[in-house]
C-alpha cells in the first residue's frame, strides 16, 4: 500500500501514535534520498560503543545526527563542537520518541569537497602523464655525502628532522633551504628553494617536509607546478608531508614518500650503528670466505701434488699393471681350459666305459661345449653390463655432473646457497655456478610470480 493510500485511509481511521510515527518514518525513507548537508557541530558526544551523537546547526535551525562506529572509524578526524562540516546522510525517524534525525555515513570538513575535487583532477592529470610511474623515479643513495632539507625554519618538522639525522648519522652534513610551507606565498617559496638546491648541486638527497595539518594547511604541496619541479629534479627527493594518513600530490611525484618528517630523515641515511653492524658482518663474511678459499686451495694443491708423477713412472706403473692383468687372464684361461679338458677326459672315459653311441655322444659333447662357451660369453656380458651400470651410476651421483644437464647452483652475496626465491629482494646480487664457470647476476623483481 502506497503512502498516499495510507494517508487517505488515515483520514477515515483513528491512528495510534506508533502508527503515525511509522507512517512518517516510511515517508522519510521513500521520499527523501541520501543528501549532503553543511552545518556546525555542537553537543558532540562519542559513546562507549564508538557511535557519535551530535547536533548539526546553522544560525536558524538545528537537527540531531548520529554516526555509527563503523562509519565513524573511516572519517579520519574527530569532530569537535564548533567545527564546520559537511555530512552525507539520510533522514530517519526514531519512532519511540517521534524525533527525526540524520543518519550520517560520511563526514568531511566544510570546504574540503571543492579542494578534494581539485586534488583528484590534478592527481589524475599528472598520473596520466606518467609522473607517478615508479620506473621514472630515482634511487635514494644509501650513503649520501650531504642531505638537503626544504622546509620552514620555524617549523617543528625541521627540529624533528635535525634531531633524527643527528641521532642516526651525525657524520652527514645537513643543508637547509628555507621556505614557507603554508599560505599564499608558500608555493613560490617552495619552488624557489628547490630550484636553489638544484642549481647548487651540493646535496645527494632532498627532504621536502612539513608537519601535519588540515587539507587547507597542506594545499601548497598539491600545486601542479611544484609537483612538476619535484618530478624533473635531478636530485632524489623524499617527501615527508603531514602525518601518516595525509597524502599530497608531492608525495606521489617524489622519488620516495615517508609517512612523517622524522621517517623521511630515517629513510635518507643509514644509522651509524646499522652501518657499523653491516661492516662487522661484511668483515666476518669476507674472513670466512677467505679462509674457505685458502682451505680449498690447500686441498687442491695436495691432490695435485699427489697426482704429480713423472711419465716414466706412469709408464712403468701401467706396464706392471698390464703384465699383471695379462698373467691373470692367461691363468684364468688356462684354468678354464684345464677344467674343460678334464671334463672332456672324464666324458671320454665314461664313454669308453659305458660304450655309448659315439656319434650321439659326440653331438652332446659339442652341444655342451657350445653351451659352455655361450654361458661363459653371457656371464662376461652380464658382468660388463653391471660394471657399465655401476660406472654410469657413479658418474650420475657426482654432485657436479648435474651442471652438465643445464642446472646451476645459486649463491647469495654471502656465499650461501639460495633455495627459496621468496627470500630474494629486488637488485640483490647472486652468483650462479654453471658447468663451465661462474656468472654474477642481479635479481630484477622481488615477486617470483611476476616472472612466470
Amino acid at each position: 500500500m502506497s503512502f498516499s493510500e495510507n494517508l487517505t485511509k488515515s483520514i477515515t481511521e483513528i491512528l495510534s501514535v506508533s502508527q503515525l510515527n511509522r507512517m512518517i518514518g516510511t515517508l522519510f525513507e521513500q521520499e527523501l534520498s541520501v543528501m549532503w548537508i553543511r552545518g556546525e557541530v555542537s553537543n558532540f558526544v562519542q559513546a562507549a560503543s564508538g557511535h557519535w551523537y551530535f547536533t548539526l546547526k546553522d544560525d536558524r535551525a538545528s537537527v540531531k545526527g548520529v554516526m555509527f562506529r563503523g562509519k565513524a572509524a573511516s572519517t579520519g578526524f574527530m569532530p569537535r563542537s564548533g567545527d564546520k562540516v559537511e555530512v552525507r546522510a539520510r533522514v530517519s525517524l526514531y519512532e519511540p520518541r517521534g524525533d527525526f534525525q540524520l543518519q550520517v555515513d560520511m563526514m568531511r570538513r566544510a570546504g574540503q569537497g571543492d579542494l578534494h575535487e581539485a586534488f583528484l583532477r590534478i592527481k589524475q592529470k599528472l598520473e596520466s602523464e606518467g609522473l607517478f610511474d615508479p620506473a621514472r623515479k630515482k634511487n635514494i643513495p644509501m650513503f649520501p655525502k650531504a642531505i638537503g632539507v626544504v622546509t620552514s625554519l620555524s617549523a617543528a618538522a625541521l627540529q624533528d628532522v635535525l634531531t633524527a639525522l643527528a641521532r642516526r648519522a651525525p657524520y652527514v652534513p645537513v643543508i637547509i633551504y628555507p621556505s614557507l610551507v603554508q599560505g599564499q606565498e608558500a608555493v613560490a617559496s617552495l619552488i624557489a628553494a628547490l630550484e636553489q638546491a638544484e642549481q647548487r648541486q651540493e646535496v645527494d638527497v632532498l627532504l621536502l617536509v612539513r608537519g601535519g595539518g588540515s587539507i587547507e594547511d597542506l594545499w601548497s604541496f598539491n600545486d601542479e607546478g611544484l609537483a612538476r619541479l619535484v618530478a624533473r629534479c635531478t636530485i632524489p627527493v623524499i617527501s615527508g608531508v603531514g602525518h601518516e594518513t595525509d597524502f599530497t600530490i608531492a608525495d606521489f611525484v617524489a622519488d620516495l614518500r615517508a609517512p612523517t618528517p622524522t621517517a623521511a630523515a630515517e629513510l635518507a641515511c643509514v644509522s651509524g650503528q646499522d652501518l657499523s653492524r653491516r661492516i662487522d658482518h661484511a668483515i666476518n663474511v669476507l674472513n670466512r670466505i677467505q679462509q674457505r678459499q685458502i682451505e680449498m686451495a690447500c686441498m687442491r694443491l695436495d691432490k695435485a701434488a699427489a697426482r704429480l708423477v713423472s711419465p716414466a713412472q706412469l709408464l712403468l706403473r701401467y706396464g706392471q699393471k698390464n703384465s699383471y692383468l695379462l698373467q691373470s687372464l692367461e691363468k684364468s684361461l688356462r684354468r678354464k681350459k684345464d677344467a674343460l679338458q678334464a671334463r672332456v677326459t672324464l666324458l671320454n672315459n665314461t664313454l669308453q666305459y659305458n660304450k655309448p653311441d659315439i656319434a650321439r655322444e659326440r653331438v652332446r659333447v659339442n652341444q655342451s661345449l657350445s653351451r659352455l662357451q655361450q654361458l661363459w660369453s653371457f656371464q662376461m656380458r652380464q658382468r660388463l653390463a653391471v660394471l657399465e651400470r655401476m660406472d654410469s651410476y657413479l658418474r650420475n651421483m657426482n654432485p657436479r655432473a648435474i651442471l652438465g644437464r643445464g642446472f646451476s647452483i645459486t649463491y647469495d652475496e654471502f656465499g650461501n646457497i639460495v633455495r627459496d626465491p621468496a627470500k630474494l629482494g629486488a637488485n640483490q646480487r647472486l652468483r650462479l655456478e654453471l658447468e663451465k664457470g661462474i656468472q654474477n647476476v642481479v635479481v630484477i623483481k622481488d615477486n617470483p610470480e611476476e616472472l612466470l
